[in-house]
């Protein structure tokens, strides 16, 4: 007999032991704040997910924008957040503002039980992000944040690798982000801001890896670091970071990350242990084991690297949705979490500290 779907349920296929069972799960009603850049990926996931959600409201201050996004995505347009916080039927929200916008925001979706994704940073400095986490420990919904990077093929296996010990005791992680931004990037008002961003090269790009570092290769408690805007750039905040660290693990490291690198690479963070060394390259894999056994996964792809930041591929943004639509139904944290943000959020502050304060900076273990 044909299985039948009507538009607020879906039906999936599990199997256990060899039986397939149908499990019924609701589609859940959302909506998106904040129609900027980084709402494209966001966008096409959702219409790729349309199985498990169905976008109810878009909004972004600006009436032209709201209306061409609308339209380009098939989406429900909104003339104010509070249509979005006072609408029962939306039980999630996709928080897409610049940090400088949130904390207002997030403490309306959380008086009104609303989960949240939202997009990193989670504001400009660390006293605002902890401000959000706590407006957020006092709401009934779930929150994730967006570090996509963790859903990367490549990233999942090392992942698994390091939590089996497959490469032996941890002893060095490198990271790069080699990145390139134009002039005109920096060019669109109070970009690389510290009122409306927060910084430059570190909270705005090099964030992603700084959060996959650490989720890899756990919490860093000591750096040093020399940070400043090159002679590519005229802008308020900085275009390079350069980097030692030292990991609660004993591990040491090395960061250098920039937006001053014509024509922009892929980046990477390359872990060492005592029996082999894993390479993560945008979302490539290899690894050589000391015994002289080789494995590679994933393909190299673009990563935003180039003066088009958003030159890549929306399948990690997807993947991360469906973890945090899973966590909803099952009534489990997402695997990018508040703390997660807070921990990127801490390690910034301490190497900008360092850079300006010409000296090793001690973060909490």
């Amino acid at each position: 007999m044909p299985v039948t779907q009507d538009c607020s349920s879906t039906l999936r296929l599990n199997s256990v032991a060899g039986v397939l069972i149908l499990v019924q799960k609701d589609k859940r009603s959302v909506a998106i704040i904040g129609l900027g850049m980084a709402s494209r990926p966001h966008a096409l996931s959702l219409q790729a997910l349309s199985d498990r959600v169905a976008v109810k409201g878009v909004f972004s201050p600006s009436q032209t924008r709201r209306e061409t996004f609308a339209s380009e995505y098939g989406f429900p347009a909104v003339d104010s957040i509070e249509r979005i916080v006072d609408d029962e039927e939306i039980s999630t929200v996709f928080l897409l503002t610049p940090p400088n916008a949130r904390l207002e925001i997030v403490q309306s979706l959380c008086k009104a039980g609303k989960h949240i994704l939202m997009e990193k940073p989670l504001e400009r400095t660390i006293g605002n992000a902890v401000a959000i986490a706590s407006q957020c420990e006092h709401g009934s919904g779930k929150v994730g944040v967006v570090f996509q990077n963790r859903f990367r093929d490549g990233a999942i296996r090392l992942a698994d690798c390091l939590a089996s010990d497959e490469l032996g005791v941890l002893h060095s992680v490198q990271v790069q982000v080699p990145w390139w931004r134009d002039q005109a990037y920096y060019d669109e008002p109070m970009r690389g801001s510290y009122e409306r961003d927060g910084g430059g090269v570190l909270i705005s790009q090099a964030i992603h890896s700084l959060d996959l570092m650490l989720n890899l290769a756990g919490p860093v408690t000591e750096v040093a670091a020399v940070a400043g805007t090159t002679d590519a750039h005229v802008m308020e905040s900085e275009d390079f970071v350069g980097a030692g660290l030292r990991f609660k693990n004993g591990a040491f490291g090395s960061l250098m990350a920039t937006t001053a690198q014509y024509p922009g690479g892929v980046e990477s963070i390359v872990v060492c242990g005592t029996q082999g060394t894993a390479t993560l390259r945008g979302g490539e894999l290899s690894i050589n084991y000391l015994d002289g056994r080789t494995e590679h996964l994933g393909e190299a792809s673009s990563s935003g690297g180039s003066a088009d930041p958003m030159a890549f591929s929306n399948e990690w943004h997807q993947r991360l949705i469906v973890d945090f639509l899973d966590a909803l139904d099952e009534d489990r944290e997402p695997s990018a979490t508040l703390e997660n943000a807070l921990q990127a959020h801490r390690l910034i502050d301490a190497l900008l500290q360092s850079a300006a304060e010409k000296k090793h900076v001690t973060l909490a273990g």
